[in-house]
């Protein structure tokens, strides 16, 4: 089956009823969590982007209180999830500033837990990761930002 190109897609629903559309969007949202996630972003929660940031810092914030750190295998298999979790809700809006600020998050809850994740190889790897994606993400920013947020990122490079 040859999949059609993403402008040809949208051509073909520029074309089609608003009821027709709003099957389709049903039929795709019964399909795969994601794509139910991705809806109830743009149809509820992207109007209020500070609400959808607090709501998944606080989510952010309750996966890191349930880690399990009395082994550190453990807690980098939970880690890893939070920061799935992390790139998912990342992956729904399209704003560098939330983006950069659900990272931010996670990098300084993930310190603040006081779990030792520096004596994990790739616990670190992941950390460090997360830091050079935020200090690349400041780099295409206005220099306004640019500066605040660098000033926010000393925190994470000591």
């Amino acid at each position: 089956m040859k999949v059609a190109s993403v402008n040809e897609i949208k051509n073909e629903l520029k074309t089609m009823a608003a009821q027709d559309l709003a099957e389709i969007c049903l039929r795709l949202a019964r399909f795969k969590k994601e794509n139910k996630e991705l809806l109830n972003y743009l149809l509820f929660e992207s109007r209020d982007e500070q609400g959808y940031l607090r709501e998944a810092k606080n989510d952010i914030t309750e996966q890191f209180n349930e880690v399990n750190q009395s082994n550190l295998y453990f807690a980098k298999k939970t880690i890893r999830k939070i920061l799935r979790l992390t790139n998912r809700y990342i992956k729904y809006t399209a704003s560098s500033d939330t983006e950069i600020e659900l990272l931010f998050h996670f990098c300084i809850t993930l310190r603040e837990s006081g779990i030792p994740f520096h004596k994990s190889t790739a616990l670190n790897n992941l950390y460090l990761a997360q830091v050079k994606k935020i200090n690349k993400i400041i780099g295409s920013l206005h220099e306004d930002l640019q500066y605040d947020y660098l000033k926010m990122m000393r925190v994470l490079e000591d």
